[in-house]
């Protein structure tokens, strides 16, 4: 007879049928990095661009191989434009002649 966990699972927090229990699925994390990398755009591109590569790479499961969800190779790919334009527009805005004096 099982009982306190020692049902068919074996442990409480072992993965089922789904994805992950606890977690955000593959399809959310796309989003989630989509909206990032455009918001990213305008307001605060060096800390949401990461958030967007990250959030894609999560999205696609951790690998190149496979099929990839679009959203999720979308949050990818503009998570890592908009890092690289907002890391080139620090470095102009830090060169000098652009201060303010």
């Amino acid at each position: 007879m099982a009982s306190f966990g020692q049902g068919s699972r074996g442990h409480p927090r072992s993965r089922g049928r789904t994805w992950s229990r606890t977690g955000p699925d593959r399809a959310t994390l796309a989003v989630v990095g989509v909206i990032c990398a455009v918001a990213g755009f305008f307001v605060l591109g060096i800390v949401l661009g990461p958030v967007a590569i990250v959030c894609g790479w999560l999205a696609m499961g951790r690998s190149w191989a496979g099929a990839r969800p679009v959203p999720a190779v979308v949050a990818l790919v503009l998570g890592i434009i908009d890092t690289v334009l907002a890391a080139l527009w620090l470095i102009g805005a830090a060169t000098p002649g652009h201060g303010m004096f």
